[in-house]
């Protein structure tokens, strides 16, 4: 038999520094168009979900406005339809002849008491003055223009 003997032996534990400041890690090209290929399409996703969630903010945004113009739509009209019930009320012969009546004292008149308006029935028609010919009106005088084209000459 043969006896095992555990041989003990001493280590020795050396610190060697070691400098890699040196040392250039080569560069993988195609790993690196991989990762911008990358880096884009999900700037590109990115961007078109924001694109779609703004889209459809605003979409919520008009829908919300248009419920509300609606709201008003219906309000103005239901003021507008009171509105006119209310102008007809006031409009309406009897009433005006009441208030006429009672709060002014206002009575029919009696016969010859209305007396007929005289003057021309024909219609009147604007006439046209020269450009130049205007002049202020003294105070009583009434202006013609067969007067202005005397002054003129």
């Amino acid at each position: 038999m043969t006896r095992s003997r555990t041989v003990k032996r001493t280590e020795f534990h050396t610190v060697k520094r070691i400098d890699n400041s040196r040392l250039a890690r080569p560069v993988a090209s195609d790993r690196l168009r991989e990762m911008a290929r990358l880096i884009g399409l999900g700037a590109l996703l990115a961007a078109a979900a924001l694109f779609y969630a703004w889209q459809h903010f605003e979409y919520l945004q008009l829908r919300y406005r248009v419920e509300s113009l609606k709201s008003e739509r219906s309000q103005a009209s239901e003021l507008n339809q009171q509105l006119k019930l209310e102008m007809a009320g006031l409009r309406a012969p009897s009433r005006i002849d009441e208030i006429a009546r009672r709060q002014l004292r206002l009575t029919a008149p009696v016969p010859g008491q209305v007396a007929p308006l005289e003057g021309p029935f024909e219609p009147v028609v604007a006439q046209v003055r020269p450009s130049g010919a205007f002049r202020a009106p003294v105070s009583g005088v009434r202006w013609t223009p067969a007067e202005s084209a005397d002054r003129t000459q």
